[in-house]
């Protein structure tokens, strides 16, 4: 399907200065990439964008930056409708699989799996529930592994008074 709309992300103010870099997730990885594999993580509303940043800090809410991106792009898979999942031959359990402990073990997570079958097969995005504590079924992610700047795969952010700063000189010390 073809995604057109407004995403958004909340991430640490450090990267401010590149939010659509995808190196935090390669760095780090994530739920459906692992290490050395870059993602963009969004979510469809700007609530869920704030519950997905803060897992890390269930107790003390830290500062983050909320952007918000303009999205044109196809080849995005909507993985919480049932019929796409049978077509996909994906399991909801493999979304929703303890990725963290699994990696951590040296295990493979389905959800990896995921990650690498799909964009083989051109897949540029997933859409997914979130999995953050407190998430609803209204709360969704969009999951990119293939975006740019330019079509068939936008995704920009919305900066047009640009607030954001062009590099990371302010966390230089």
């Amino acid at each position: 399907m073809r995604f057109r709309g407004t995403v958004y992300r909340a991430h640490h103010p450090r990267w401010a200065f590149s939010p659509v870099s995808g190196e935090g997730a390669a760095r780090y990885g994530g739920r459906f990439n692992p290490v050395g594999v870059a993602a963009l993580y969004t979510s469809l509303r700007m609530p869920t964008a704030w519950l997905e940043a803060q897992q890390a800090f269930p107790f003390k809410a830290q500062p983050m930056t909320l952007c918000a991106y303009d999205v044109d792009c196809d080849d995005v898979l909507d993985l919480t409708d049932r019929n796409v999942l049978n077509e996909r031959y994906v399991a909801p359990d493999d979304l929703a699989c303890a990725w963290e402990d699994m990696a951590s073990r040296g295990l493979t997570p389905p959800s990896w799996d995921i990650a690498k079958h799909l964009p083989a097969a051109g897949v540029a995005g997933i859409i997914v529930p979130s999995f953050a504590a407190g998430a609803t079924i209204d709360d969704r992610n969009l999951v990119f592994w293939n975006w740019s700047d330019v079509l068939p795969h936008r995704v920009t952010v919305i900066d047009d008074d640009h607030r954001l700063p062009k590099d990371d000189r302010s966390w230089q010390s």
